[in-house]
């Protein structure tokens, strides 16, 4: 079977050209899908290549907030220092995909539209409000974060749709954000369990807003509200974040494997919520 190659430079041509083949695949990073190409796990019958498109791989941050890329490398993500000032714990996300080789073509957008349910960006995203804006045939649409994996190596893209962009809002004062995973190795590893937390402060000290997220616990990520409402009007205390970790567990809905067992995920989440928590706190406290 022939296999093309296409090179797009606009999101007009890159729609029509998926739109015309249900079985071309967008190639940003090439990652994921190469490897998945090899192992026989992907058929595509065209690469289309969106590197091209200057909306894909651009990075504009305003008074509004971040505008990503889909196709921006983490590489540049992570060298990034207005990035690294206003999401710190998005960027540690972006620095756990892969080795420095693999980041200078790895983007934040495969790793969502990849949709593994331990991917480390997408909590970092989730607790940061952040939407993924979407072109298709009938023109473009937003999809919250937490809303765009549906199930393991699925999401809400219709055929012909791709995604462009993922938006982040500007953070309020005195908002910070951490992320924590755990793998079975140091490095280049996929997350047992991870958590996203991000929390504003009023100039008591008092948590007045706060997004939780958990991955690898359930088929897809998950926002955890009864975790973020665990931390909302404390002080961030111990016992604030032991009724948050408490959420988590509660809400994590894992499956045992060779890496862990259900129970072991369970209190993993809660612990990792936990201890990102604390980071983002203090992150916080010095805004």
């Amino acid at each position: 079977m022939d296999i093309q190659y296409r090179a797009p430079e606009s999101i007009a041509q890159a729609v029509k050209l998926i739109a015309a083949d249900p079985n071309a695949k967008i190639f940003a990073g090439g990652t994921d899908l190469l490897v998945q190409f090899r192992a026989g796990m992907r058929h595509p019958t065209a690469f289309v290549d969106v590197k091209r498109i200057p909306e894909l791989t651009s990075i504009t941050v305003d008074r509004d907030g971040l505008r990503l890329g889909a196709a921006a490398s983490a590489a540049e993500i992570c060298g990034h220092d207005e990035l690294k000032q206003l999401w710190p714990g998005l960027v540690e996300a972006v620095n756990l995909i892969g080795s420095t080789q693999i980041q200078g073509r790895a983007t934040v957008g495969g790793n969502l539209c990849n949709a593994s349910p331990a991917a480390d960006t997408t909590c970092a995203l989730i607790v940061n409000r952040a939407e993924c804006v979407i072109a298709g045939p009938t023109g473009e649409r937003i999809v919250p974060v937490e809303d765009f994996c549906t199930a393991p190596g699925k999401t809400v893209l219709d055929r012909g749709e791709l995604l462009v962009a993922i938006r982040v809002p500007r953070p309020a004062a005195r908002t910070a954000d951490g992320y924590l995973r755990l793998i079975p190795r140091t490095e280049m590893d996929i997350a047992v369990a991870g958590a996203g937390v991000s929390v504003t402060l009023d100039a008591d000290g008092t948590c007045t807003s706060a997004r939780v997220a958990i991955a690898a616990v359930a088929p897809t990520a998950l926002l955890v509200p009864d975790a973020a409402r665990a931390l909302i009007g404390s002080r961030l205390d111990a016992a604030a974040l032991e009724r948050a970790a408490a959420a988590s567990s509660s809400a994590a809905r894992p499956i045992s494997d060779k890496r862990g067992t259900i129970a072991y995920r369970k209190t993993m989440a809660g612990v990792l919520t936990r201890r990102a928590a604390a980071i983002a706190a203090e992150r916080a406290s010095r805004k």
